[in-house]
Parts: C-alpha cells; sequence; structure tokens
C-alpha cells in the first residue's frame, strides 16, 4: 500500500478526474488524500471532508498579498482597509499604537495615490485583457498559486507519492517532496500555457513559466495526460522520464429500459421536441454562441439548445435565453453532481460540443463532455479537429455522431440534423452503437487500469 497525497488547485467538488483518480487508487488499497482549496477564494480557514476511501483537506488561500497590492494599484482603496484595522483593533493600547500606525502610513500614502490616480483615470476606458493585466497575472501566480502551493506542502502528510494535478498544482507536489522524500507525478490535464488566458501573455512571461514546468517534470517520476496528442506535445516540450494516457472517460453505465427525461421536466420542454445539448463549463470559446446560432438554422426550428453546467459565461446565457429571438427554446440548468451527470445526459438528443481552434489545447482536446455523451448513450457533434474526429468518426462501430467546422453555426447546424433527421431505426442503432463504444473501449474500468499500474511501478 502507498501513501499518496493529490494536488488540486480548485475545491475538488465537480473535477470529476480527480475525484475518479482519489477513488481509484483507494479501491486499488493506498491511502490516499487529496489537498485543495476551499471554493471562496477569500476564507480564512480550511475544512476537511471524507469520502468513500479517502480524504480531501481544503487549504486556505494565502491573502497578506492584497494589501500591499492594493497599496500598489489603488492606494485611494486603502481607506475601507484602515477603517476596518481601526475597528480591530480599537480597546486596547497596543490596538490604539497599530491605529496610528495604520493611519500615519495612509496619510503618507497619499503622494504616491496622487501620482498613480491619472494613470488609472487614463486606462479605465479601455477593456481590461482576458484574465487581468501581465502584472496581476504574475501576482496571481507567484503569491496566490504558489503560495498556495507552499501552504498545502506544508499540510501535506508524509506520502510516497505527491501527485500534482496541472501546474497550478505541481509546485505543491514538488515541494512536498522535497520536505518529504517520496516521488512526483505530474497529472497535466492540458497544456497549461497554452489554456485560457495563458495564451496571450507575453513572450517573456511565457519563456519563464516554460522554464519553471520544466525544472519541475525533470523532478517527476511519470506525467499522466489525458490522450495522445497532448502526450506527444509535452513529452517534445519536456522530455518527461515516463508518459501514461488515462482519457477522462466515466465509468460503464448502463441505461434503464425507458430513457431518462430530467431535462424536459427541468426546463419545462415539450414532449417530442429534440434536445441539443451543452454540458460542462460555460467558457469562451466552447461553443456556446455558435449552438444558440445553430438552432436558428432551416431545419432545427423545433429544436432546444440546453446548458448544462456553470462558469464565467453563465450571465451571457441567460441573456440569450431571455432573447426572444430564440423564441424560449434556448435553457440553462445549473450542473449536477458528477456521479448524477449522466441520467442528465441520456435526456437529450445529440450532445454538441463546437469547441472553437482558439488555442492548441482546443485543437488537441478530447474533453470529458465527449466521453460522457458516449457513456450515456448519446450521439455526439464535435469539433472537426484530428483527436475528436478520430473518436468519433474512426470507431470499429463505424460514426458515433457528426463533426462540423466549429465556427461556422450553419455547419454546426448541418451535423445536428444528420443525427436528428435519421429514421427512428437508424438512430436508436446510433445510440446503442455509442454505448457500445462506451463500454468496450471508452470506459474509466479500461483507462484506469494503466494509472494502477504505474502506481504498482512506482509503489512495488
Amino acid at each position: 500500500m502507498a501513501r499518496v497525497v493529490m494536488f488540486v488547485y480548485n475545491d475538488v467538488r465537480n473535477d470529476a478526474r480527480v475525484l475518479r483518480e482519489a477513488a481509484t487508487l483507494a479501491g486499488a488499497g493506498h491511502r490516499v488524500t487529496v489537498i485543495g482549496r476551499p471554493r471562496d477564494i477569500r476564507a480564512t480557514s480550511g475544512d476537511r471532508e471524507e469520502r468513500e476511501g479517502f480524504d480531501i483537506v481544503r487549504v486556505p488561500l494565502p491573502s497578506s498579498w492584497r494589501v500591499w497590492w492594493t497599496w500598489i494599484r489603488w492606494p485611494w482603496r486603502m481607506r475601507d482597509w484602515a477603517i476596518r484595522r481601526t475597528r480591530a483593533n480599537l480597546g486596547s493600547p497596543v490596538g490604539w499604537l497599530k491605529i496610528a500606525g495604520i493611519w500615519l502610513a495612509l496619510l503618507a500614502s497619499i503622494p504616491w495615490a496622487m501620482l498613480r490616480l491619472p494613470f488609472y483615470l487614463a486606462s479605465r476606458g479601455r477593456p481590461a485583457p482576458p484574465g487581468g493585466s501581465t502584472a496581476d497575472w504574475l501576482v496571481r501566480w507567484h503569491f496566490v498559486i504558489k503560495g498556495w502551493a507552499s501552504r498545502a506542502a506544508a499540510a501535506a502528510p508524509a506520502a510516497d507519492v505527491y501527485h500534482g494535478h496541472d501546474l497550478s498544482g505541481l509546485p505543491a507536489a514538488t515541494e512536498a517532496q522535497a520536505r518529504n522524500g517520496g516521488q512526483v507525478v505530474y497529472d497535466s490535464h492540458e497544456i497549461f500555457l497554452e489554456s485560457g488566458s495563458n495564451v496571450h501573455r507575453p513572450a517573456w512571461v511565457r519563456r519563464r513559466l516554460a522554464g519553471e514546468e520544466a525544472g519541475w517534470v525533470r523532478r517527476c517520476a511519470a506525467l499522466v495526460t489525458v490522450n495522445q496528442p497532448l502526450a506527444e506535445e509535452l513529452g517534445r516540450r519536456y522530455r518527461p522520464a515516463r508518459t501514461v494516457v488515462v482519457h477522462n472517460a466515466p465509468a460503464r453505465w448502463d441505461p434503464p429500459a425507458e430513457r431518462p427525461d430530467l431535462i424536459r421536466a427541468a426546463a419545462g420542454i415539450p414532449a417530442g421536441e429534440p434536445i441539443a445539448l451543452y454540458h460542462g463549463g460555460f467558457s469562451l470559446h466552447r461553443g456556446l454562441e455558435e449552438l444558440a446560432a445553430a438552432i436558428l438554422a432551416p431545419g432545427l426550428e423545433r429544436v432546444h439548445a440546453v446548458y448544462l453546467g456553470y462558469g464565467g459565461q453563465r450571465a451571457m446565457l441567460d441573456r440569450m435565453a431571455a432573447d426572444p429571438v430564440h423564441g424560449g427554446r434556448l435553457h440553462v440548468i445549473d450542473a449536477v453532481a458528477p456521479e448524477e451527470l449522466l441520467p442528465w445526459v441520456a435526456s437529450a438528443d445529440v450532445g454538441v460540443m463546437a469547441i472553437q481552434a482558439s488555442t492548441l489545447n482546443h485543437r488537441l482536446s478530447t474533453p470529458n463532455k465527449l466521453f460522457e455523451g458516449l457513456a450515456a448513450g448519446l450521439p455526439v457533434v464535435v469539433s472537426d479537429f484530428p483527436a475528436m474526429r478520430g473518436i468519433v468518426l474512426d470507431d470499429p462501430d463505424g460514426p458515433l455522431g457528426a463533426v462540423c467546422r466549429p465556427d461556422d453555426p450553419a455547419d454546426v447546424a448541418r451535423a445536428i440534423r444528420s443525427i436528428l433527421e435519421l429514421p427512428p431505426a437508424a438512430y436508436e442503432d446510433l445510440r446503442r452503437r455509442c454505448l457500445r463504444a462506451a463500454h468496450e473501449r471508452w470506459s474509466w474500468e479500461t483507462e484506469s487500469a494503466r494509472l494502477v499500474a504505474l502506481y504498482e511501478d512506482l509503489v512495488p
């Protein structure tokens, strides 16, 4: 039995991959602890949760950086901080000394505020870059993510393997290994430098972070990632000692004899109206707008677009749902727990993931929702990118859906029609093929065997 500590920079409640890996290793006889962070990033205390077979420990983020960074960026906002600190220190002679120091410091910052204010006012009309300015991004990386990593490493028990999820979890794993010994596994769910706003950072910032990542990878016994294209790209960049591919497929699921109808009940969709489902994170470049535009195309007048999930684009989706142009055929539903997801997915008629070619990560991706769709027996429409195309069109059982040009709503609509216009017998056969492919090739039972074998090699 090995002692395993996983680190992940989220609250661990909805991270299906982390939860599945932890449960799998616990089921294989290992003692597993997952260290994450609270959902509220301003929380000052953590908590502990017991899951079946493993523990989750949430370590709060550091907060001291906020004061000095606010003073540098927005010194005029320090007044509210000074008032709060004054109230907190009332009632003792030592407190009065602290109060005097606080207000003297605030008075001393007036010249800096007068110098800083014109630059702030001049920048107010400009749209903020994705993810904030590079200065904000660097502060968050060094003082929030890496600061949390130090706290998480200090909270970690001694272990045989420290398993860092994504680049935001890897610093904690390597620091814990430096403190306690053991081995490090890097679980790269994507190429961090090619994700989100990281793509748009200056070249010198990306080079610096790539250098840090390369140094940490050299200390790893193995790299785990989510598909072969990503394994090849990460291997080219960092030359890890060993690479293991574990796709993000859910466990085998047998649908009930009568297909679930949870989505229609939750969204008030009339019986018989087709449902095109997007589920997962509401993020930029995931094809959210393209699906909404696709259901307005000729031939899809009865199709309802349903968004099941959570994320930063929720407000935009709510606005589109309220827009009369969609005729009440666009619905937004809150995310459900990972263990409850597949019956909801099976309630749809086609799964749509028109992921945009905005980053290398997207072009190489095989998203969780693809495997979840197959596991639920749901035909899928995916972007015509090599990895997804290979799974959907080149399956031994024949096509499991259709591919589309994701930036063209008309082509997304064509792909949706190609599934929904099938004769009933052909459509039901397609659903059965999707389910069979999931059972025989794309299940967690198949994928997790490689993770278990890796740990047997690392800790015999």
